[in-house]
């Protein structure tokens, strides 16, 4: 009897700590939307529900967890980053989302942007160059429920014409142009965010709408980025 008590309890003790531990990171994330974004100027509705909602720190490494919520990009290896909290929900409010929209994103990474947008969109096909993160963010999207996001491997310079058009496009990876078959690939009235500029440099943030006759851009803000890159097997001759 005693026994089966001290095991109970054991169990009684697990479970009151993982409750602990998922309303600290709900906390967090509250904290972070009120003092990272929303003291920002970020004031969509569906934007700030999605910051929220989903969960950034199941999208980083276990040795990153713990800055999980912090006001900065984090590593998720293979040189890659996760953006900083700010610059996901600016970005995201920048594209002007509806329940309705189709959504391109070039540079799945952890799968943490593609998590947002979905949360907005009605679907959003991602496309990663690097294997191991675009197999490992399609495995964590999956397990974690986002059933209207589709991964990718890929260059995602070329796009993806056969879910073309796409109402948004959103490149989380600093080109030093914008791709030709992204702004064929962006429908008429559509809204893409790309930084743009030099290698190893400060990029500007360019919001491009593609109207009828003409497409307009616009700087929005500087920012870094890791680098846009292509597959050079494939670009070859």
């Amino acid at each position: 009897m005693e026994k089966r008590v001290t095991i109970f309890l054991f169990f009684l003790i697990l479970n009151v700590f993982s409750v602990k531990g998922q309303v600290s990171y709900l906390e967090q994330r509250k904290v972070m939307v009120k003092s990272q974004i929303q003291a920002r100027g970020i004031n969509h509705p569906a934007t700030l529900s999605a910051m929220l909602n989903v969960p950034r720190h199941e999208f980083v490494p276990k040795d990153q967890k713990v800055f999980a919520y912090s006001d900065r990009p984090l590593p998720i290896g293979q040189g890659q980053t996760i953006s900083q909290p700010y610059i996901v929900a600016f970005m995201t409010q920048t594209l002007r989302l509806k329940r309705s929209h189709r959504v391109l994103e070039i540079g799945t990474g952890s799968g943490y942007q593609a998590a947002v947008l979905s949360k907005i969109a009605d679907s959003v096909y991602t496309i990663e160059i690097v294997e191991e993160l675009a197999l490992s963010s399609k495995n964590l999207l999956q397990k974690l429920g986002y059933k209207n996001v589709v991964v990718r491997w890929g260059d995602g310079y070329n796009g993806w014409p056969e879910k073309a058009p796409f109402d948004a496009i959103m490149v989380t990876a600093g080109a030093e142009s914008i791709p030709q078959p992204l702004l064929d690939q962006l429908k008429l009235g559509g809204r893409m965010i790309i930084p743009v500029g030099p290698h190893n440099a400060i990029r500007q943030l360019i919001l491009v709408e593609k109207k009828k006759n003409k497409i307009i851009k616009k700087n929005v803000m500087p920012v870094r980025f890791v680098p846009f890159t292509r597959d050079e097997k494939k670009n070859k001759g």
